[in-house]
């Protein structure tokens, strides 16, 4: 045992009375310091006057690899200003806190960068309270930023858990900021967030980005009705790939079932026809160019998936949208009129979904800067492991991504 009196600045307030270390931990025994005034925490003023004191003992950062254990004596005090008893104010010890600010600040720093149960090895502390101090770490940090103003949005889904379970992500697309997270797809899922929004700030959305998810399209027209529903390409070109391009490769290879040779030129031709026709190897055009020309109806897919793009692309004014229209129902009439049966359902399904993609000339948006944000929320979830709060994911979301100032 040792015996100090050291004032030291990290325990305002405090002096060092006397030092132990027991099994490698270091405790620390503090006596209030006489020079400095006791502060009530409810008015902010000196009240000198005692009620009650309590001994309490909290954990503080690691010194010299031991385990930190502070022990004082904490009072409450008779405020003459409130007329009341409060406890005396500790600045580097929050209220009810088991734990230092600085060994907080720690926690919270280093649990946006690690797994809990990492960070749990790095300072000893117990699973349950290095959640909660980074759950009310991320709760202070969200409700610092501003409300959010948007008049344009995104949104798409993502892969919670297994088994097609879904979590919604609403982007605000001119900060960047995700301003909700919820669970589900469904219009019930998705209603909140507009209640959440309130009628006047609604009234202000003007366009909205999405795939072509039934629910978003109808709870957007329902709430925002003055909003623009704008159909993201990516999306679409996939839903082609994967309705239209697989479907007549796959049925072009069982019309070559005694073919032997050209049905395995066609079963492995699946990514090379799915590549966008700029980033095909230079090695493989050859090979995708003999392929289109011996196979007249995966040539007639190829090429209107092109066709399709290029629908996309607002190269007209708004005011000649006239324009648009024209290319739409040439696009249309060739895709009813190829006799390709994927193609033509494609086509019929597109057909209720026109006004969505007419809007992409009036609001050239998309979901890709929300597809990346997607991304990293995955790899969010692979470093901890998952999440066994899905309420804690969703403030870790909001709190990762505030958007720009």
């Amino acid at each position: 045992m040792a015996n100090h009196i050291l004032s030291l600045p990290f325990w305002e307030g405090f002096i060092v009375s006397s030092v132990d270390v027991v099994d490698n931990c270091l405790h620390v025994r503090l006596a209030a310091d006489p020079g400095c005034p006791l502060i009530c925490s409810h008015c902010g003023t000196p009240a000198p006057g005692v009620h009650d004191t309590v001994l309490r003992t909290v954990r503080d950062l690691p010194m010299g690899g031991l385990t930190v254990f502070l022990s004082m004596a904490v009072h409450r005090l008779k405020c003459p200003s409130c007329c009341r008893c409060c406890i005396q104010t500790i600045s580097w010890l929050d209220r009810h806190a088991r734990v230092s600010r600085r060994l907080a600040q720690f926690v919270a720093h280093w649990s946006e960068k690690l797994p809990i149960a990492h960070v749990c090895e790095l300072t000893g502390l117990h699973w349950g309270t290095i959640h909660q101090i980074h759950r009310q770490a991320l709760e202070r940090k969200v409700a610092a930023l501003p409300p959010p103003q948007p008049t344009r949005l995104v949104m798409d889904e993502f892969a919670l858990f297994k088994g097609h379970r879904y979590a919604t992500v609403v982007l605000d697309a001119d900060t960047r900021r995700v301003i909700w997270v919820c669970e589900g797809r469904s219009r019930e899922a998705i209603r909140p967030f507009f209640a959440w929004l309130g009628p006047e700030r609604c009234r202000r959305i003007r366009a909205v980005a999405m795939d072509m998810n039934t629910a978003f399209d109808l709870e957007v027209k329902h709430h925002c009705r003055r909003a623009k529903v704008v159909y993201d390409l990516f999306h679409v070109i996939a839903k082609y790939g994967r309705e239209v391009i697989d479907r007549v490769r796959v049925d072009e290879a069982n019309r070559l079932r005694d073919d032997k040779t050209a049905r395995q030129y066609v079963k492995r031709a699946r990514w090379l026809l799915l590549r966008n026709p700029g980033n095909v190897p230079a090695d493989q055009t050859p090979k995708l160019a003999e392929l289109l020309a011996a196979n007249q109806a995966l040539m007639t897919v190829y090429v209107m998936k092109a066709s399709l793009k290029e629908l996309w692309q607002p190269t007209d004014p708004w005011r000649w949208r006239w324009r648009w229209r024209a290319a739409w129902r040439t696009w249309q009439s060739m895709a009813l009129s190829s006799a390709i049966e994927p193609l033509v359902r494609f086509a019929k399904r597109l057909a209720l979904y026109w006004r969505g993609i007419l809007a992409r000339m009036r609001w050239p948006m998309h979901t890709g800067q929300l597809e990346g944000i997607n991304n990293r929320i995955k790899v969010m979830k692979r470093m901890a492991y998952g999440y066994r709060d899905s309420e804690f994911f969703f403030l870790k979301i909001k709190a990762a991504f505030p958007g720009n100032p």
